[in-house]
């Protein structure tokens, strides 16, 4: 154990700066030791997996998966942790700001509140199925165009809400919009831009 001291005269224990660099140390050593991850280690870890986890086969992106899984996991995390996809963001996991938003079969879910093993077999879309650098799909082109984010915390969620939206019976006004769109919330206020955004790709302007 490191024997911190005191590096203010008069004052017994350690000071918030030594403190902060012999805690800055450890976990720069911590890091540097970090096993890399590899897809011998990933398939060790599914050997390994407890006995109570179950198969688990859907399609994220367009891409087939099969992986053994803790039956508890949301979708949410699923994606985040097993899949990688980190642009779907954990907000309040509690379905209730929509920043978690994906496509199940074409339909929009809060992902916080669904467990992956429930998807058996189901189709899944997150943001990075939706477009790409030089491809983005038009939603996201238009959100872009409209300023529709400012710390882009919720955008993912919002985007996928808004591309779900086209599909779904909604009325022409701005008012009909906001309404369908009133489960992901915008912590920075840029409701007006989305809604705008939405109506551009809507009225195919």
């Amino acid at each position: 154990m490191t024997d911190i001291k005191s590096s203010t005269p008069g004052r017994s224990g350690p000071d918030r700066r030594t403190v902060l660099q012999t805690l800055g140390a450890a976990g720069v050593a911590g890091a540097a030791n970090w096993p890399e991850s590899s897809p011998a280690a990933a398939a060790s870890a599914q050997d390994s997996a407890p006995d109570y986890f179950v198969e688990v086969e859907m399609t994220v992106n367009k891409i087939p998966v099969s992986l053994r899984i803790d039956p508890r996991i949301t979708l949410l995390d699923f994606l985040r942790e097993h899949m990688h996809l980190t642009g779907t963001k954990k907000g309040c996991d509690h379905g209730q700001c929509g920043a978690c938003t994906v496509h199940v079969d074409g339909r929009r879910v809060n992902s916080c509140l669904s467990f992956a093993a429930t998807h058996q077999g189901e189709e899944i879309t997150t943001i990075e199925g939706l477009g790409a650098p030089g491809q983005l799909h038009e939603m996201q082109a238009a959100f872009v165009e409209h300023d529709g984010y400012q710390c882009g915390y919720c955008t993912s969620g919002q985007i996928m809400s808004a591309v779900a939206l086209l599909n779904e019976p909604c009325g022409p006004a701005n008012a009909d919009v906001r309404e369908l769109m009133s489960g992901n919330i915008c912590r920075c206020g840029a409701y007006n831009n989305i809604v705008a955004a939405i109506q551009q790709v809507r009225q195919g302007t």
